[in-house]
């Protein structure tokens, strides 16, 4: 089973979790609160669609042997009610590099639809609609 450990660091809402590597991620709030020391936990959720997202179109890539340079990804959410779920998302990735822009589409797709974790749970209560560009051509999956 696998474990990570959330540890308070202030006298607000200033937490470090921690993973069985010894990898860190600051969780905080903004001021009055907190003390803008780290990403918010739902912010931490809309980063994990991207992290999750793009290690999988990484991995896809490289095994259809197309070259990759540079991957970005931005995220845009709502979110509404108590608690605040996510209720749509938005998630573009841009990449350069020699790529075959359906070899692109068919990673994107196989990551979001597919194998993404973090995609899948969040779907549950948002919609994700997802773009992409190719060396500056714009696509919608």
């Amino acid at each position: 089973m696998a474990k990570v450990t959330l540890k308070r660091l202030d006298d607000k809402n200033h937490f470090l979790g921690t993973n069985e590597a010894g990898n860190e991620l600051h969780f905080d709030t903004d001021p009055p609160s907190g003390s803008g020391q780290g990403v918010g936990p739902m912010q931490a959720v809309a980063m994990a669609i991207g992290g999750c997202s793009g290690i999988d179109i990484v991995d896809i890539l490289r095994k259809s042997r197309q070259n990759l340079q540079r991957f970005d990804c931005t995220i845009e959410y709502e979110r509404e009610g108590t608690p605040a779920l996510f209720t749509q998302i938005h998630v573009h990735y841009t990449l350069t590099g020699g790529l075959h822009p359906d070899k692109v589409r068919r990673a994107v797709d196989l990551s979001i639809n597919k194998y993404c974790s973090v995609a899948k749970i969040v779907g549950k209560t948002a919609s994700i609609t997802v773009s992409y560009s190719v060396n500056g051509t714009h696509y919608t999956l």
